[in-house]
């Protein structure tokens, strides 16, 4: 626990109010430290942000970007197949933190500390990505249960499969940070 975080503030993140009714839990990987101050910087973006989570329309999206708050807040609904972990690349934002959430189907979540990668691709502003190498990375199931939090210092790989190649449909959160 660092200097600016302190009991009071993880008894408010365990009691979960803050989820604005969302029935999910946060994964054991989201980094609570991390989330407790972004929070505290701009409440009232993330209780939109998990209001919209919690809402009944949420698991009817139809693929593809749905503006909440101008480009300050918003979601991108994909349906893919999920891959081999070889397959797919290792990724790291500046701008946003993404809060994904699997609304069918399961797979892993690849993370790391963005301080244990190696070879980052240049930075694209546009689409507020880089790409990077892990020199390690430890893997998380997401199902419908859970959702995660990954902030500019969590390297991530998502949509890699947990057996087989299975169908996925999938939210990911975009909540400005920077």
């Amino acid at each position: 626990m660092n200097n600016t975080t302190n009991n009071y503030d993880l008894v408010w993140y365990a009691k979960g109010d803050w989820k604005e009714g969302l029935q999910r839990q946060p994964d054991e990987s989201v980094n609570k430290e991390e989330f407790i101050r972004q929070y505290a910087e701009n409440p009232e973006l993330w209780r939109k942000a998990f209001r919209f989570l919690a809402s009944p329309e949420f698991p009817h999206l139809t693929e593809g970007k749905h503006v909440i708050d101008g480009e300050n807040l918003f979601v991108n609904i994909s349906e893919y197949a999920t891959k081999s972990k070889e397959d797919l690349k290792c990724e790291a934002h500046i701008k946003y933190a993404d809060i994904q959430v699997v609304i069918s189907g399961e797979e892993l979540m690849g993370l790391t500390p963005l301080s244990d990668t190696r070879n980052h691709t240049p930075y694209d502003e546009e689409k507020d990505v880089y790409f990077v190498e892990p020199n390690d990375m430890r893997y998380y199931l997401a199902d419908t249960s859970l959702f995660f939090i990954f902030f500019p210092n969590d390297a991530h790989r998502p949509a890699v499969k947990v057996t087989n190649s299975l169908p996925v449909k999938k939210a990911i959160m975009k909540v400005r940070i920077a």
